[in-house]
């Protein structure tokens, strides 16, 4: 395989999780008498540029289907981040009724409808057709296609450029990284800023997030990486932001390199020093990851086990990616953990990947009291453990596998 950005030959693995069918493909009840498409789920790190990336084996809309089950909106605190971010835009860059604000990957219009509420112009940018319509419910205009350079030009010949467009969670996610930046370069007016969301390879690797890994991630975002892609397509990173969200991500500030007026913070050569400095330019800071992950499995696998043997009963809630990852590569089934339970209407009545563990409403866990509530989403374990602190009131206690199996 050759890297998605520079095309260089891969050859240094990061992590293999075995195999695993996409993470976002709930099972319905019929299709439990079928069998699944696994594909295998191996990482791969670019020593050119450094960017880690997934083995290609599934092209993006067999991962993007219409019926995609992710919905942003069922998360209070992502709301709030979205909210949060609207304004300190609005403030930042002067955004006004004159202006137009494009969010690609704009989901369920969780964003988007803040930008409507403070009467700023706005389109979104979605490709399935599931959470496309939940945001044309929210009145918010939609175009339904995947974004790159073809639907740039499109969009800027029909002079729909942005003063603001929004990438939050979505770089991580399209498997050709260059076309996709490259269209905002096109999309964008010439004194237009650009912000990009993804999770910090740093921190992954520094606190074994190994279950952020699946085929729907195809690349895993260092900024000194995206500094590459970005300059090679058109686009300069002036600002960089940390961010809690998504266990530890990053903002990236990007504007158009032939027309730009922001000056390049000092943020930027502060992190790039960072990633530096912490080995992210040399093959020895991948090498551990493999150990990592499986210390993790076997500490989930010992305590499923042990709960087991003295009679405790454990659910889990959150029927996220991420738990798919986590679950699969454990091997976990129904036997170990009888059900999953999750706010989405759209999961609720299907069954985890993999796994085939039954998705069900937050009714069941009230009536089953169980012993543990494992948290599968991790990076929302305080927003959870506030939701279902009723859960103490029976005794039960919250657990969490990563980075290291915690219960309280």
């Amino acid at each position: 395989m050759k890297c998605r950005h520079c095309g260089n030959e891969l050859r240094r693995p990061f992590l293999d999780l075995g195999s695993a069918p996409p993470s976002n493909a709930y099972l319905k009840p019929q299709d439990l008498q079928a069998p699944e498409t696994w594909y295998p789920l191996r990482l791969l790190v670019c020593e050119t540029c450094w960017l880690v990336q997934t083995e290609d084996h599934a092209g993006r809309e067999q991962l993007f289907s219409d019926d995609y089950a992710y919905f942003s909106s069922f998360s209070t605190s992502w709301l709030a981040h979205a909210q949060a971010y609207v304004l300190a835009m609005r403030t930042r860059y002067g955004l006004a009724a004159g202006s137009c604000v494009v969010e690609v990957a704009a989901n369920d219009g969780y964003l988007l409808q803040y930008v409507q509420q403070a009467g700023v112009p706005c389109y979104g940018i979605e490709p399935t057709a599931s959470t496309a319509a939940a945001a044309r419910a929210k009145g918010i205009e939609i175009v339904e296609r995947f974004f790159g350079v073809a639907l740039a030009r499109e969009l800027a010949a029909q002079g729909r450029q942005a003063d603001l467009m929004a990438a939050n969670n979505v770089l991580a996610h399209v498997p050709d990284i260059n076309d996709f930046v490259a269209g905002f370069a096109l999309l964008l007016k010439p004194q237009g800023v650009a912000t990009f969301e993804f999770p910090h390879l740093l921190r992954m690797v520094q606190e074994c997030q190994f279950d952020t890994a699946y085929h729907e991630h195809y690349s895993y975002l260092s900024l000194t990486a995206v500094q590459r892609i970005f300059a090679a397509n058109g686009l300069q990173v002036f600002d960089v932001e940390e961010l809690p969200t998504h266990g530890g991500s990053l903002r990236v500030h990007a504007q158009r390199s032939d027309g730009g007026r922001q000056p390049v913070g000092a943020a930027v050569p502060d992190l790039l020093a960072r990633e530096q400095a912490a080995g992210m330019t040399a093959p020895g800071f991948y090498a551990g990851f493999q150990r990592e992950a499986e210390r993790v499995k076997r500490e989930l696998l010992e305590f499923l086990l042990q709960a087991q043997r003295e009679g405790l009963t454990v659910g889990a809630y959150g029927a996220a990616a991420k738990g798919n990852t986590l679950l699969n590569f454990a091997g976990v089934r129904p036997d170990l953990l009888h059900y999953v339970v999750d706010l989405n209407p759209a999961k609720q009545g299907r069954y985890m990947p993999g796994s085939r563990i039954p998705i069900v409403s937050e009714d069941h866990l009230r009536q089953h009291r169980p012993d543990r509530v494992l948290i599968l989403p991790w990076n929302l374990r305080a927003e959870i453990t506030t939701q279902l602190a009723y859960v103490r009131d029976w005794g039960g206690r919250f657990v969490t596998a990563v980075p290291r199996l915690t219960l309280d």
